[in-house]
């Protein structure tokens, strides 16, 4: 890898491209410690340090996540890629429900530039609602529950308007800077983002563990080796499905008669389960915040708040392990359609040697991708058990660095920006078979 780091900057126009890119990332890093307007800095910082050290960090696990750290901050880019994502998501849902967005995803590269617009605009709806329920928290002291300082400057309307724009409008300006690095740059700009942000938080809680207890430092860094080795691992298997071409002639050419293969990975799904399942988990959390001010709690709501609010109950971490397989499934399989796939290879006369093209071939492909889901569905919900396990059993920190969502996007994005990089040295460096 840092071998071909250190060759794309030997080369002008990819070192052009790499410093495009850093330069983006660092202007992003630099809207997300940039303050709001309207927002008591002092303050928030001090709530914030208490936060660390109480149980409110963990309170919006994963939208602070993904803004790196600038949601508690009240920062220009505080919603971060949180709502690019969600709609991402939303419409990848809907594309399977919808009859006109599955025509539009099947129209190719224009279709696909639509589907991107609605994207957009369902981001900025989401990045609007979002940025109101935070001001709102902030407004009544619920962002930091165990802080007593006064968040913001002036609670009239026109401030919490303008929080609320700007808010927004940072949500368009890091879409806006991660089509530039998709284009101008190197990799995929959202993931690039989202890969600064997941790592953007990674020395302080690295150094809040070591305040702590240098021995479980050391012991966090040699759990965090072993799981990004285990990671990379899984991340780069695959079951190879071969294909045959027949031979065919067209006019008086031939074509065909060449081998390929489908490649199936066994972590079909990425993290998407992950976030699915840490988002449907928020939902208790909200249930006891809305009745916990009546005088007379329901018993269901008192055995929700027991079980299913903080990560350290059995009830809470078997849910989540579960949530994780169902969803590993559910995605996979309105992702990859094996009929689809079976009806292709059939229409240019491809077949898997031995299976019958048509229906055993998508039978063959569901059976297979069936059983292979299943070890990638145990893997992530491994993986994502990993911060959990370490706070009820170790007492290690709630933010624990090497755990779940953040490990799985530091490896992929990382994997998949290399690829990049390696295949452009490639096409620049070619000699072919003559010089």
């Amino acid at each position: 890898m840092l071998t071909a780091i250190t060759r794309a900057f030997r080369t002008p126009d990819l070192r052009k491209k790499l410093l495009f890119t850093l330069g983006i990332i660092a202007l992003f890093r630099f809207g997300s410690v940039l303050p709001t307007p309207g927002v008591h800095t002092d303050n928030v910082r001090q709530c914030l340090a208490q936060a660390t050290e109480g149980d409110a960090g963990n309170i919006y696990g994963m939208v602070q996540l993904f803004s790196g750290g600038a949601l508690l901050k009240l920062s220009v880019f505080a919603l971060g890629i949180m709502p690019y994502i969600t709609a991402s998501i939303i419409l990848q849902l809907l594309t399977v429900v919808i009859p006109r967005l599955e025509a539009l995803k099947k129209e190719g590269q224009a279709g696909t530039a639509k589907i991107t617009q609605y994207t957009r605009y369902l981001t900025i709806g989401l990045a609007v609602l979002q940025s109101t329920a935070f001001v709102a928290l902030a407004r009544t002291g619920q962002l930091f529950p165990n802080c007593r300082e006064q968040i913001l400057l002036n609670e009239d309307p026109i401030t919490i308007i303008t929080m609320v724009i700007v808010m927004t409008a940072g949500t368009s300006v890091i879409m806006w800077l991660g089509e530039l690095i998709t284009d101008r740059g190197i990799g995929n700009g959202m993931s690039i983002l989202i890969f600064t942000q997941v790592v953007a938080v990674f020395p302080s809680e690295l150094m809040n563990i070591f305040r702590k207890s240098a021995w479980t430092f050391a012991a966090v860094l040699v759990v965090g080796v072993f799981m990004i080795a285990a990671v990379v691992f899984v991340e780069q298997a695959q079951r190879r499905i071969p294909v045959q071409y027949a031979k065919r002639m067209v006019g008086r050419r031939m074509y065909g008669g060449t081998s390929t293969y489908i490649p199936l990975k066994v972590n079909q799904a990425g993290i998407i389960p992950v976030i699915f399942a840490s988002s449907l988990l928020y939902l208790p959390q909200l249930v006891t915040t809305l009745f916990a001010n009546t005088q007379n709690p329901n018993p269901v709501v008192q055995w929700i708040s027991q079980n299913l609010v903080t990560g350290d109950t059995p009830v809470y971490m078997i849910t989540f392990f579960l949530l994780i397989v169902f969803f590993t499934y559910f995605y996979v399989s309105i992702t990859f359609n094996p009929v689809e796939v079976a009806d292709n290879m059939k229409k240019y006369g491809g077949f898997i040697p031995g299976i019958r093209p048509g229906r055993p071939t998508a039978e063959y492909l569901n059976y297979v991708l069936t059983r292979l889901t299943a070890p990638g569905a145990l893997y992530l919900g491994l993986i994502s058990m990993v911060p959990i396990v370490a706070l009820a059993v170790a007492g290690a920190s709630q933010n624990f660095p090497f755990g779940g969502t953040s490990i799985l996007i530091m490896v992929g994005v990382g994997l998949d920006t290399v690829k990049q990089i390696e295949s452009q040295l490639q096409q620049r460096n070619y000699e072919g078979f003559l010089k």
